[in-house]
This record gives C-alpha cells, structure tokens and sequence, in this order.
C-alpha cells in the first residue's frame, strides 16, 4: 500500500499552485474542470515521486466552509528538502518573500530538523531535513 495523494481545498486555486512550485519545484498536472460542479483541481507532485498533493477549488466554497467552519482533519504537509542547510536556505527565502514563519529552524523532540511556515492560505508546511 501506499498513499496516492492529500488533497486540499483552496479558494485561490492559481496562487496555491504558483506558491508550490516556486518555492517546492513541484510538477503541475494540466488543469481539470469540472463546470457542472464548478470544480477545479491541479495536481502537484515531485520529480519521479508517486506521491501527489490535489489542490482543489469549487465556486461555492467559502459558503460551504461558513457553514462548517472547523472539522477535524489535515493538520499540516511535510515537505523533505534533503538537509539542515537547505530547511535554512529555504526557511530564509520564504520569509524574505514574505510568508509567515510559524516555527523557526530547529530540532524538534522526535529528531526531526524542521521549520514551519504557511503557504498562502495558511497550510501549514513542514519543511524537514
């Protein structure tokens, strides 16, 4: 078994998409359209990497979240950048560019060497070692 993909509900799919790639080098898949359902989606996804993030927009989304507001769910992606040097660098161009640093570089209690910023609707992203 495996995991396919996380999808995540966004209610600016072109900026969610644009903010992965710069900052994650992610692939995007074509846009898929849905207009009956005024549903939209792009899937990202790493160079010869299986695993997908789904970033999905409807229409009536903000409506749909008014009426549930909190749920249970996806508490943050975690995103491997291959070393201490790199969680820094990275950590340092996000923050010059602006996105929000929730948690500084450092080495958390179960080991990992990791930051946390939000993308820019607020996801949580773990950027680890």
């Amino acid at each position: 078994m495996k995991i396919d993909h996380i999808a995540i509900w966004t209610t600016n799919l072109e900026n969610v998409k644009d903010f992965y790639i710069k900052y994650f080098n992610m692939k995007c898949s074509e846009k898929y359209v849905n207009p009956t359902k005024q549903f939209s989606s792009y899937f990202l996804g790493f160079e010869g990497e299986a695993t997908r993030i789904e970033i999905m927009h409807r229409e009536d989304l903000a409506e749909v979240m008014r009426r549930n507001p909190m749920a249970p769910g996806l508490t943050h992606l975690s995103i491997s950048v291959g070393s201490r040097e790199k969680v820094d660098i990275l950590t340092e161009v996000l923050r010059n560019d602006g996105c929000k640093i929730v948690g500084e570089p450092r080495t958390t209690g179960d080991g990992y060497y990791e930051s946390v910023v939000e993308d820019c609707e607020g996801n949580l992203v773990e950027i680890t070692e």
